[in-house]
């Protein structure tokens, strides 16, 4: 075991049950898989390795410090938990994380708690911090209490490999309404890799960006409390290939949860640099008909000076598929500056009470390149429950574009006719054996 600096490890036998054999039996099958268990606490000082052998848990804020390399070998199993522990990973400002898992052997990152007891919010998440610009006057900190501050002027500043990922029961309170997201990146720059990664059951956003260039692939937010995709601070990047999927009975009961939510800061400034983020070939499932109690916003909440663009995409299930907010979203959206393009919707496209000027946004909608409205989910020909694929004949099979920036396709939504979720990914997170 390498030198942790102040990273305590405490290792010892796991019991892990296994099928009996007949006795006569002596292939290898019969042996058991045994597996060291270690707590992680503190911080990482030298570069180290968490190994698949051993089943690690997050205990408290565990800090991948500058300087540092964090590597996680394909396979690996890391619990958060027991809840009061927040335990959190926390990657700083020149530390990185070579988290680079296989289709057969993913990484996990999931509750300590048992088999059919699993929360959201049972344990902290992953951050990840950068050198990257971000439109904030002083370089802020990660919300919450995480000693972790971001952003630079290194566009093209690299935190590592993430990949083959899944997040699950993540998003615990680090301060009264203040929940950690599945995933969050403040300030990550273009050099860093983030693709294949499956955030489930979170108890705040799945993914949010504060700021940064960082260009993400094939991500999914899958029954998570708030937010899919939450983008903030002047976030640049171009994002393709992403699933998100509600739970009709799991949102965020303070608020309003939506599929898309972009902000360019709290206050709706035009500080640069502004969020232009464009996400291509997204397909974002709401709740249907929600359950009771539940609160639900749209599928894409484009609000306080964000100037995000959406192509090829397809938003279905919400009762607001699109809203528009405030005076200078509408004139981004007039001037060109925010594109929908080559999507399909059913809902409505509408503007918040904020929204003063004669800007129509259903209009501007069904103006813009090859959008269709529909009026019902069934017209689509998708799949809503896994693996959330267009059907033979949809319509989403063609009708997309290619767009400068992303890999060009001609389809609409997540998926063509290949399953990248497949192998990888667990839609029942909370009846697996770990």
């Amino acid at each position: 075991m390498k030198k942790l600096g102040k990273l305590f490890l405490f290792s010892f036998l796991a019991v892990f049950t296994f099928a009996c054999k007949d006795e006569d039996e002596n292939d290898s099958d019969n042996e058991p898989v045994v597996k060291d268990e270690a707590a992680l606490s503190g911080s990482i000082t030298s570069n180290t390795t968490l190994n698949a052998n051993t089943v690690y848990t997050l205990n408290g804020f565990v800090y991948v410090e500058d300087g540092a390399t964090l590597t996680i070998e394909p396979g690996t199993l890391i619990k958060g938990g027991p809840k009061a522990s927040k335990g959190t990973l926390i990657i700083k400002r020149g530390g990185k994380i070579m988290a680079e898992g296989t289709k057969e052997n993913p990484i996990v990152f999931t509750s300590s708690q048992a088999k059919g007891s699993r929360a959201p919010g049972d344990w902290g998440g992953i951050i990840i911090t950068g050198k990257a610009p971000n439109n904030q006057a002083t370089e802020p900190i990660v919300e919450g209490g995480p000693d972790a501050r971001y952003g630079g002027d290194e566009a093209d500043d690299n935190s590592g490999v993430f990949k083959y990922v899944r997040i699950e029961f993540a998003g615990v309170a680090l301060e009264p309404d203040k929940e950690i997201n599945g995933l969050t990146m403040g300030s990550v720059g273009s050099g860093t890799t983030i693709d294949y990664v499956q955030v489930s059951y979170g108890g705040d956003d799945a993914f949010e960006w504060f700021g940064g260039t960082v260009n993400p692939n094939h991500l999914i937010a899958y029954k998570t409390t708030d937010d899919m995709f939450d983008t903030d601070f002047g976030f640049s990047g171009k994002v393709q290939y992403v699933l998100g999927v509600s739970d009709p009975n799991l949102s965020d009961l303070a608020g309003a949860s939506n599929g898309f939510e972009s902000d360019n800061d709290a206050n709706g400034t035009t500080n640069t640099p502004l969020t232009t983020a464009a996400f291509s070939n997204a397909t974002i499932i709401g709740p249907g008909t929600p359950g009771s109690g539940q609160k639900f916003g749209q599928g894409a909440h484009l609000k306080k000076g964000t100037s995000l663009s959406i192509y090829n995409s397809v938003i279905t299930g919400w009762d607001k598929a699109i809203t528009f907010d405030g005076n200078v979203v509408e004139e981004y959206a007039t001037n060109n500056n925010i594109k929908i393009q080559n999507t399909v919707v059913n809902g409505t496209i509408g503007k918040a009470s904020s929204s003063t000027t004669a800007f129509d946004p259903t209009a501007w909608f069904n103006t813009a390149a090859f959008n269709n409205m529909i009026a019902t989910q069934a017209e689509l020909g998708l799949n809503t429950t896994a693996p959330f694929m267009p059907t033979t004949g949809s319509i989403l099979l063609s009708g997309g574009a290619n767009v400068t920036g992303f890999e060009n396709t001609n389809f609409r939504g997540a998926f063509s006719t290949t399953n990248w979720a497949e192998s990888w990914t667990n839609w029942d997170p909370q009846n697996t054996d770990y």
